[in-house]
């Protein structure tokens, strides 16, 4: 009986036991493809980035950008902003990386950025949020693999402040040419990591 009471007690302990415990490959995100943008739409981009002096030094020194603005603290301190700036082209690129997510993964050419504006200064430990709205999409009579399309990207601070503005003009491949898959997301080779034999 003592058995019997401890079998039946480990049994009501653990309830999943006996549920399967099979795996399988389950699609995460692919990013959108050209029929998935429609004129109108605003993407926020998810996540916020804190700029560091990091980055700010690092890439003006990397750039060889030798305005003093950007790594001499006692000649910004003279300026009106009383501090040094972050370098410009750091919040571009900053700004452009965080809304590929939703804007161009499946991108096979970015064919310009057009009407770059910085409205607000960017200063060491501001946050950068970003989103993205498409104005405009067309197919090409060239390639029936892809489209493109036109978005206007914004980049604003912690406080609401819009620090830049641009348009960013991607060439985006077609769903019907990209052949998603759970096994083989995009930027993936073939064969790699759990494979659909694998479960």
């Amino acid at each position: 009986m003592t058995d019997d009471t401890e079998t039946d007690s480990d049994s009501d302990s653990n309830p999943n036991q006996n549920e399967s415990t099979d795996k399988q490959l389950i699609s995460g995100w692919h990013g959108r493809y050209y029929e998935d943008f429609d004129v109108g739409d605003v993407y926020k981009h998810p996540f916020g980035r804190t700029v560091t002096e990091t980055d700010n030094v690092w890439l003006t020194n990397v750039t060889m950008n030798l305005n003093p603005m950007h790594f001499n603290e006692a000649y910004a301190a003279e300026t009106e902003f009383g501090e040094r700036l972050v370098d410009g082209t750091f919040v571009i690129a900053l700004a452009v990386g965080m809304s590929v997510i939703d804007v161009s993964v499946n991108a096979t050419a970015n064919l310009g950025y057009d009407n770059i504006r910085h409205h607000n200064p960017v200063f060491h430990g501001d946050t950068v949020f970003a989103e993205s709205e498409v104005v405009s999409k067309r197919e090409l009579e060239s390639r029936d693999h892809v489209g493109i399309v036109e978005t206007e990207l914004r980049a604003y601070n912690q406080h609401g402040d819009l620090v830049l503005s641009l348009e960013r003009t991607p060439m985006v491949l077609k769903r019907s040419h990209a052949e998603p898959s759970a096994a083989e997301p995009p930027g993936w080779p073939e064969g790699i990591g759990t494979q659909p034999e694998d479960c």
